[in-house]
């Protein structure tokens, strides 16, 4: 019996050799794959001073070349991203594939919609979840400030999410720039801990539902800051025996069961 040998079409093998590109781009941990995320990550952040710059150049041709790079940008991300993705459905169900989208919305059609691309501070936050933000944290010697480093993120990701949104749906019209910017980082600082000062406030049903939201989230990330600040250094180190997760770096037997652990170091 002879095998039947199917060879893959000239254009299938280019879309095949693509993706194992950007999976290796995307996904990987060499130091390629992570200058390539840091560019990523730095592109980002221009996109948030872009959305913090638009009111100074609004008026000019110069937004709208910039704009549409931006929008060109992300349609290029969103189909590399589609193109990679193990399983298309499940990639079009995540929230950051959504968020992406609005985001492309709101740069294809500014006249139409606010600018909300300081949505793209996700991709900071996604970033310092990944295992490529581990690595480099690793790498660069700070292994034990780990936990610290990523409660900063999330604490710093989510101001500056509320400040965005506050800063777009109450003040882009009214006090736009980096006076009005600042009113709203004002406002969400004031409300996050609970100082209340009450001479910036959000009108509205919306303004109030905004604030309760901030004070509710706001002061359980600051909370969980403080403790990864305050707390003793624990290193993961799934106990053989018992499963318990975090020890103390020195830790001989496990604190939960006794179970001698070996847990590595790098003898310092």
């Amino acid at each position: 019996m002879t095998e039947h040998i199917k060879t893959k079409k000239p254009e299938e093998q280019v879309l095949y050799a693509l993706r194992c590109k950007l999976r290796v781009l995307y996904l990987g941990t060499s130091t390629r794959a992570i200058r390539f995320q840091i560019t990523m990550a730095i592109i980002d952040l221009a996109i948030i001073i872009f959305f913090l710059a638009g009111p100074y150049i609004a008026a000019g041709h110069t937004y709208l070349i910039i704009d549409y790079a931006i929008a060109a940008l992300i349609a290029f991300e969103l189909g590399a991203r589609a193109l990679i993705a193990s399983n298309l459905r499940r990639w079009l169900t995540r929230p950051m594939t959504w968020v992406d989208i609005a985001i492309l919305a709101t740069l294809l059609f500014p006249a139409q919609f606010s600018n909300f691309a300081f949505l793209r501070a996700f991709r900071i936050w996604s970033l310092g979840q990944s295992k490529v933000f581990t690595l480099l944290i690793k790498r660069a010697g700070y292994a034990e400030w780990e936990d610290v480093i990523r409660a900063c993120i999330n604490f710093v990701t989510f101001l500056f999410l509320v400040t965005g949104f506050v800063y777009t749906a109450f003040f882009y019209h009214q006090a736009a720039g980096v006076e009005g910017f600042v009113d709203a980082l004002y406002f969400t600082v004031a409300t996050i801990t609970t100082t209340g000062f009450g001479d910036i406030t959000l009108p509205g049903t919306l303004g109030k539902l905004t604030s309760i939201v901030t004070m509710i989230f706001g002061i359980s990330l600051f909370v969980r800051l403080a403790q990864a600040i305050v707390r003793p250094h624990k290193v993961v180190f799934p106990c053989p025996q018992c499963g318990l997760q975090r020890h103390d770096a020195n830790a001989v037997h496990c604190k939960a069961c006794g179970h001698v652990l070996n847990i590595p170091d790098e003898g310092n």
